[in-house]
């Protein structure tokens, strides 16, 4: 078993930082990483902080069953949910199916599903904070943050480490 699944909770930076605005889970993964030497609570052994890119949070999901000890999933991802641009919104399991890309992603498999069963069958809190997006640029590469999205970080970030004190 991979050892981040022996921890208590786990938070999954989501996104492709090629596409703009869809490289906010990566950038907020980052600056917690940054934080870890001033924030005991990031260095605790109880926490994993993963940047799970474009598909790898489906593999790390998958493999949660009844012997995982995990009690809390933080996502961190950019969202499509007609906020203002850069807006951030904290989401559920029954928020997900209202997010397009939470119901199949590139690879065709259906995340809100995923995250609602980890949820009801197994217990586990699950939270994602998104951001609303102001460009995603695929399928042309662009490697910066829309204004709007890069101000948000800051206040990802807090939201993160609120979620991790709870």
């Amino acid at each position: 078993m991979p050892n981040y699944l022996n921890k208590e909770v786990l938070v999954l930076g989501c996104g492709n930082i090629l596409f703009g605005d869809d490289g906010f889970g990566y950038t907020v993964i980052n600056e917690l990483n940054k934080m870890k030497e001033k924030n005991p609570i990031l260095n605790s052994n109880k926490i994993e902080i993963i940047d799970a890119g474009t598909g790898a949070s489906h593999f790390i999901l998958s493999l949660i069953d009844e012997n995982t000890p995990i009690k809390k999933i933080v996502i961190i991802d950019a969202i499509e949910y007609g906020l203002k641009a850069g807006e951030l919104i904290k989401l559920h399991p029954k928020d997900l199916p209202n997010i397009e890309k939470y119901r199949v992603d590139a690879h065709d498999m259906p995340l809100a599903g995923m995250l609602n069963e980890l949820n009801e069958k197994y217990k586990i809190d699950v939270v994602v904070i998104g951001c609303q997006i102001k460009n995603m640029t695929a399928p042309d590469i662009c490697l910066e943050l829309s204004k709007e999205v890069k101000k948000s970080i800051n206040n990802a970030v807090n939201m993160v480490l609120e979620e991790l004190q709870l």
